[in-house]
């Protein structure tokens, strides 16, 4: 996935200035899915329009400094649609903890037990996280479609923190029994 798909599909949704899009979407909704700093955005944003996928309109304010409101065109909304519908290869995943773990038999048992007790630490914070996110749960009737799809990432996200809680305790266990 692209970070300019990404913000494709939050233009679909509604249009939204740079600010908006960094602080109400990739802070605020995907971050767990998707993290971008504000100067990815700005800059995705500038080739976005270039390409004319999507445009620019600026809404002058006499008290704040103008305000850059993007908007999907039917360009940017067809290349999203064609997006959607490809399938995505297995993403390369680049995991430090497992590195330091391959290679970690030079260490401690206490030093490993550390280094697998902060990860622990940290995935159970991001589950957490997760699981504050406040979305109608699989089959209320009053949720969206879009909710439903949210929804179903939302738990496909907690699934795979937990799974890792789970591989990271039993990793624990067996190193404290050695």
């Amino acid at each position: 996935m692209s970070l300019a798909h990404a913000i494709l599909g939050l233009l679909q949704q509604q249009e939204r200035t740079g600010y908006d899009l960094k602080t109400g979407c990739f802070d605020g909704c995907i971050a767990h899915l998707w993290p971008a700093d504000q100067a990815q955005i700005y800059r995705t944003l500038d080739k976005l329009v270039e390409q004319g996928w999507i445009t620019c309109t600026v809404e002058i304010q006499s008290d704040r400094p103008n305000r850059k409101v993007y908007s999907l065109t039917e360009a940017g909304l067809a290349e999203l649609i064609r997006w959607l519908q490809c399938p995505q290869p297995l993403p390369t995943v680049r995991e430090p903890l497992l590195i330091q773990m391959y290679f970690a038999a030079q260490l401690s048992n206490d030093a490993i037990i550390h280094l697998l007790e902060q990860q622990l630490a940290a995935r159970r914070e991001k589950l957490a996280e997760c699981e504050n996110i406040d979305l109608p749960t699989l089959g209320d009737e009053a949720a969206s479609r879009e909710q439903i799809m949210q929804r179903l990432v939302l738990e496909l996200v907690m699934g795979r923190e937990q799974t890792y809680i789970d591989s990271l305790k039993s990793a624990i266990d067996v190193i404290r029994q050695q």
